[in-house]
């Protein structure tokens, strides 16, 4: 293996990943907040369903960029430890976005449409194909691979941020009806 110094290639990225970790760090940060607001102890089995198929893993995109923004912000001396990190992460990931469409697949209570398909599944299995891609190609042609790794975090923001709103207004919508049957049933005496 030719030793090459990592520095000088990951040095151009600095502000990109500690721009991208930062931003994944507070979004995750405020999934919890927002998690912990909506959360009834009434709900269901399928509220938990839910959560798992939907709200986990937006913060598993969160915490996949932040991953990837950690790894490349470290001071390697050789790109082949860091893809190994992160081609593993990357295939991880993967495996676990299978599991999350068939999860999705398996859902009572609610049938996804095409659009929850293709932002909760196929946009993610996008994202983290990219990231391993990159990770392979990290020693071999660093320039091009470094923008693939970047891609592919920045499109797990994107992701996860427009999850976060599908599934903060998903539960707005479910606490305000629950909330005015309730109203309802107190009038009509039920």
């Amino acid at each position: 293996m030719i030793a090459e110094a990592a520095l000088p290639a990951l040095a151009a990225w600095a502000n990109f990943y500690v721009m991208v970790g930062s931003s994944a760090a507070a979004l995750t940060g405020l999934m919890f907040v927002v998690i912990t607001l909506v959360t009834d102890s009434e709900r269901e089995r399928r509220s938990r369903d839910g959560i798992s198929t939907f709200s986990t893993p937006t913060v598993m995109h969160f915490c996949a960029a932040l991953f990837v923004s950690a790894v490349l912000s470290a001071p390697w001396h050789l790109l082949i430890h860091p893809a190994i990190l992160l081609a593993l992460g990357g295939a991880y990931s993967i495996v676990y976005i299978v599991r999350i469409m068939l999860r999705t697949r398996r859902l009572d209570g609610y049938t996804a449409d095409l659009e929850d398909w293709v932002w909760y599944t196929v946009m993610p299995f996008v994202a983290y194909g990219t990231i391993f891609a990159g990770a392979l190609a990290l020693p071999i042609i660093p320039v091009d691979a470094l923008f693939a790794l970047g891609a592919g975090a920045l499109l797990l923001i994107f992701i996860g941020i427009r999850n976060s709103w599908d599934v903060v207004t998903f539960l707005a919508i479910e606490v305000v009806g629950k909330a005015a049957r309730s109203s309802e049933n107190d009038k009509s005496g039920g």
